[in-house]
């Protein structure tokens, strides 16, 4: 099981946490995903073995959001 933070600079409000939460909880592997609006930061807690880190910034990107390299 893995832990990342993946800061997503353009989440500014509930309904960017909500999309992007909701958009990352389905995905196979994924236990957990939370957004923080105030640091604008995205954490997710994953199985590395099911779901890649780009699989989950592509997810993100998919909804609308820039991810900073």
């Amino acid at each position: 099981m893995s832990t990342d933070q993946i800061v997503v600079p353009e989440i500014h409000c509930d309904h960017c946490k909500t999309s992007i939460e909701g958009a990352l909880r389905p995905l196979p592997g994924v236990e957990a995903a939370s957004v923080d609006v105030a640091s604008t930061t995205v954490t997710v807690d994953y199985d590395e073995s099911v779901v890649t880190r780009d699989e989950l910034v592509a997810t993100i990107v998919d909804q609308g959001y820039d991810v900073p390299a």
